[in-house]
């Protein structure tokens, strides 16, 4: 049986890094219409929600074919907000006019090379067993925590507690990952009895360093910019 999957999609009018870098446009397309566009032509999103505090980015969204059917609180949209807590409004918001999917994935605009198939790949992955899906990207070996130190007082120790930073060449490195924003997707029992964006098995997509970026910063938007124009 296929998945009512929701595509929540977090568009707060605050930014800092950033200034209304929701309804800037990237490219040709503004990071909303990069979004929903995503979503729709994943073929696996049931319905696709904006969750804002701000009437400018909510009237967007709404030109845009957003369902726009509730403002977020000012408490979710301060910079200190957890995404957990904006997750959790949006699901309980939408079960009080009677729909309650299987799952929902989040969709952060300030990922803008996201594609159709990353959302499709992740839906395919949340199995039976799986309690979420989260994207991911591996981080070079030189950047890895296994090779890192730090500086305590005056000496110079491996930053894990294992001794990890002992490892002298790079092919020994561990494969290490962060997670890079494109998409999490969380059954939806997980986010509202469990309080948990991940639950107890949560499954990864391992996308390309080239396909994952998040915009926080003037230089990420330009990055982003070069990045789908194709200019180098």
């Amino acid at each position: 049986m296929s998945l009512r999957v929701l595509g929540l999609v977090p568009a707060r009018g605050g930014s800092k890094g950033v200034p209304r870098k929701n309804e800037r446009t990237l490219a040709g397309q503004t990071l909303l219409e990069r979004t929903r566009d995503a979503a729709v032509a994943s073929g696996v999103i049931d319905r696709v929600v904006l969750s804002t505090d701000s009437e400018s980015i909510a009237a967007l969204g709404e030109s845009l074919g957003l369902d726009v059917p509730f403002r977020r609180p000012a408490e979710l949209a301060t910079d200190e907000a957890p995404m957990l807590g904006v997750v959790e409004h949006a699901l309980r918001a939408l079960a009080e006019s009677g729909y309650r999917p299987d799952a929902v994935a989040l969709l952060q605009p300030t990922s803008p090379l996201r594609r159709p198939e990353h959302i499709a790949a992740a839906v395919q992955l949340l199995t039976a067993d799986a309690t979420s899906v989260v994207a991911v990207t591996r981080i070079p070996p030189h950047l890895s925590p296994h090779w890192a130190w730090r500086i305590d007082s005056d000496r110079l120790i491996p930053f894990l507690p294992d001794g990890g930073g002992r490892i002298v060449r790079r092919q020994e490195v561990p494969a290490a990952y962060f997670r890079n924003g494109t998409i999490y997707l969380t059954r939806t029992e997980v986010v509202l009895d469990n309080h948990d964006l991940y639950g107890e098995r949560c499954v990864p997509l391992v996308i390309p360093e080239e396909d994952a970026l998040t915009i926080d910063t003037e230089a990420d938007w330009n990055l982003a910019e070069r990045r789908l124009t194709g200019v180098t």
